[in-house]
């Protein structure tokens, strides 16, 4: 997904998501309580959470590596601030909510690298 390197030999990468799953279940719990928040206080009914290692000025932080001693950062969000910074267009709002799953079972997560970014869908544990 976030460009596997499948080809050759020597310089095989991994993905970012085997780093990212690990604290995604760690924190499964904390992120469905922010995603039920965003939700019940309607600020959205589409809240997204973005992964990421680097310094990233998107959402607002939830969980930090640095205080945490985790591999990845994560900052909630949701589907308005994407339209309103551009990262999701707005021709495009209504394919994302189409593909949107269900917020009580899934999380969207945004996963960052310096590669580029994509959007995942982690389920929640029950």
């Amino acid at each position: 997904m976030l460009n596997e390197d499948r080809g050759s030999e020597g310089g095989k990468k991994e993905s970012p998501l085997v780093s990212l799953e690990p604290d995604l279940k760690l924190f499964n719990e904390s992120i469905h309580e922010v995603a039920v928040e965003i939700m019940v206080e309607g600020l959205s009914n589409y809240p997204i959470f973005i992964a990421h290692q680097h310094e990233l000025n998107l959402g607002e932080v939830i969980l930090d590596r640095h205080e945490l001693n985790t591999e990845w950062s994560i900052h909630a969000s949701t589907m308005e601030e994407f339209l309103e910074k551009g990262i999701i267009k707005s021709v495009l709002k209504d394919k994302f909510i189409k593909s949107y799953k269900n917020p009580n079972d899934f999380m969207c997560v945004f996963v960052v690298v310096p590669e580029g970014a994509n959007f995942i869908y982690y389920p929640y544990t029950k």
